[in-house]
């Protein structure tokens, strides 16, 4: 069966690169599962993407060598079961504020008695290469399991949640993490404020030994995040990457025309 390269990357301290998926395009998945990113995260939680879809760019990332992960909605156990089965190597969870609700994704991923993730199915073993019994027998050492921080409260609980057994990484989602500190009036918080928070993450996980991760929208920016000490890290997305180089000709070709920065990811 397949090992999940990516765990055990960050196990060993280093840092690692993919991107988001927001498409839901099987053919740009496959592409650009064979560019050199080292994962690929289908985005099923601000995206319309069914599960048949789901489950094609799971299959057709694994078979071109790359890590496929997914982002569920929520830290639902029967949604994180469905994007396993479906043949995930992993997901990646929003919004996790509290012990009790990483505690709920853990388990999720996790056969018995480790965890409380029913046995079934075919495509996830396929994707590893594997019978469905020698993956319900190894998945529990393969499946990625990424928690987000993405509010002041998963900051102040990050010793916590960050500790547990069966955590591999933290992501921050910059842009729903500054909207979380905004005061009740709405005023964005200070720079500084910010700054001081995404500090204490990358912290944190030093401290517990939990690598920690985020979203940025450029390379430049991921290998200076790197040599911060950030492992697990997203470039962009599909979108952003279309857009910005369909930007970029049409500035050219058309520099009095002016269009709408659609990519915010």
């Amino acid at each position: 069966m397949k090992e999940n390269p990516v765990k055990r990357l960050l196990d060993q301290g280093k840092p690692t690169f993919g991107t988001w998926l927001s498409l839901g395009s099987v053919f740009a998945s496959r592409v650009l599962a064979r560019v050199g990113f080292q994962w690929l995260t289908l985005d099923m939680e601000h995206s319309p993407i069914d599960w048949e879809t789901a489950g094609n760019v799971f299959g057709a990332v694994a078979d071109a060598g790359c890590v496929p992960l997914a982002r569920v909605p929520r830290g639902d156990h029967d949604l994180i079961k469905r994007v396993l089965d479906a043949g995930a190597f992993g997901i990646v969870v929003p919004m996790v504020d509290t012990v009790e609700q990483a505690k709920i994704a853990i388990d999720a991923t996790k056969y018995p008695p480790v965890g409380n993730r029913s046995l079934g199915g075919g495509m996830h073993a396929l994707n590893f290469g594997a019978a469905a019994g020698e993956y319900f027998q190894k998945a529990n050492d393969e499946i990625l399991v990424v928690l987000q921080t993405e509010s002041p409260t998963g900051i102040k609980n990050a010793p916590d949640i960050y500790s547990l057994p069966g955590v591999d990484a933290i992501f921050v989602g910059p842009v729903d993490l500054r909207a979380n500190m905004r005061a009740s009036d709405g005023t964005e918080a200070p720079e500084e404020e910010f700054q001081a928070g995404m500090a204490r993450i990358l912290e944190v996980g030093k401290e517990v030994g939990t690598p920690v991760g985020m979203h940025v929208m450029s390379p430049e920016d991921a290998v200076m995040r790197a040599e911060e000490g950030w492992q697990f890290l997203a470039v962009a997305s599909d979108l952003r990457m279309m857009t910005g180089q369909a930007q970029k000709a049409v500035a050219h070709v058309l520099p009095d025309q002016t269009g709408e920065d659609v990519a915010r990811y």
